[in-house]
């Protein structure tokens, strides 16, 4: 029964990170678009409602870290946005503690050159962790979009899945690579952890 909870939180997950339904048009200067680029696209694909968007906090604190990175206003308490544009990477953090409870909200995005050379693909990733265990909110979970070279647009790929579906009472969590190509996967079993790495071959991860 927790599985199968488990892997509908996770369907659930995916499709509210994927509410960005269609085409998203990734605006650029130069040879081709940066992770800045492609976050910017990303965070910009839909409009904020407050009625519509309040339960998706995750998505929604990345839109406002972002926006207050663009108008140079400081983050708020607990919350730090890194940038690696060399690396192709972007980190949302955030971090409150209440009593003896340390929380962390972590946010993942970064991209990969397809060996086609005509698209990239984009990774959008979040993990929530409470005293160093993986404590998975609402909207945990991985999303990939397809950016298409020549359309300059990139689409939603639910094709492209990682998720582990482990064994009953077993969780796991998603790590984007800052260097290498690699997706790292967690199994968090009771008491003890166990981490495999997703291969990326060019166009999809084994």
């Amino acid at each position: 029964m927790k599985r199968t909870l488990l892997a509908i939180i996770f369907v659930c997950s995916a499709l509210v990170l994927a509410a960005q339904d269609g085409d998203i048009r990734v605006n650029y200067q130069g040879a081709s678009p940066s992770i800045s680029d492609f976050v910017s696209a990303f965070v910009s694909s839909r409009d904020y409602d407050e009625e519509e968007d309040c339960a998706d906090e995750s998505f929604n604190a990345v839109c406002q870290a972002w926006n207050n990175r663009l108008k140079g206003v400081p983050q708020g308490e607990g919350v730090t946005l890194t940038i690696d544009e060399k690396n192709g990477y972007v980190v949302y953090e955030y971090r409150s503690e209440y009593e003896s409870m340390k929380d962390l909200v972590k946010i993942e995005m970064c991209y990969w050159n397809e060996a086609d050379r005509k698209h990239k693909l984009f990774a959008y990733n979040v993990a929530c962790y409470r005293n160093g265990e993986y404590n998975p909110g609402q909207f945990d979970g991985i999303v990939f979009y397809r950016y298409n070279n020549a359309t300059k647009k990139m689409r939603w790929v639910p094709e492209v899945d990682v998720i582990q579906r482990p064994d009953e009472g077993v969780m796991s969590s998603y790590a984007l690579p800052r260097t290498g190509k690699d997706i790292t996967v967690t199994y968090w079993h009771p008491g003890a952890k166990k981490v495999k790495t997703l291969k990326w071959d060019g166009r999809r991860f084994k």
